[in-house]
């Protein structure tokens, strides 16, 4: 039974990126840009730092955060948002170039996702990342 609870926390986060991206219908993107943003993510923050990010996300979200995971010793340094929008797109593969058509769409899919963590994640750990 636990591992159902595990399937609808992940599934409401899916419904809520859908939701803040325009398309509810749509929980396929919105999980495929998701990961991709949270990838990107990962791959700016140290191990330390994902570890605190993860441990207040849904088991199932974790699994996503984590599939292909290659851990680096030195983060990559991402100081703006035109970096990160790349660092999404190049997660995005190979379906970026449907998702994610202009700089625009690329703000917009990371507000989105932001904000939905905002609702799952804790506001000082928002704020660690965000530094």
């Amino acid at each position: 039974m636990k591992y159902k609870l595990y399937i609808v926390k992940a599934q409401i986060i899916i419904i809520e990126v859908a939701e803040e991206l325009g398309f509810p219908e749509d929980l396929h993107l919105a999980e495929r840009l998701l990961r991709a943003v949270l990838h990107a993510l990962r791959s700016r923050l140290t191990i330390q730092e994902s570890f605190q990010m993860m441990a207040q996300l849904p088991m199932l979200m974790k699994a996503l955060y984590v599939d292909g995971w290659k851990y680096r010793e030195k983060p990559k340094r991402i100081k703006h948002i035109g970096d990160f929008i790349r660092e999404v797109i190049h997660e995005d593969f190979p379906m970026a170039h449907h998702d994610i058509t202009t700089t625009k769409d690329g703000e917009n899919v990371i507000r989105a996702v932001f904000k939905v963590l905002r609702n799952h994640i804790s506001e000082g750990e928002i704020s660690d990342i965000m530094a």
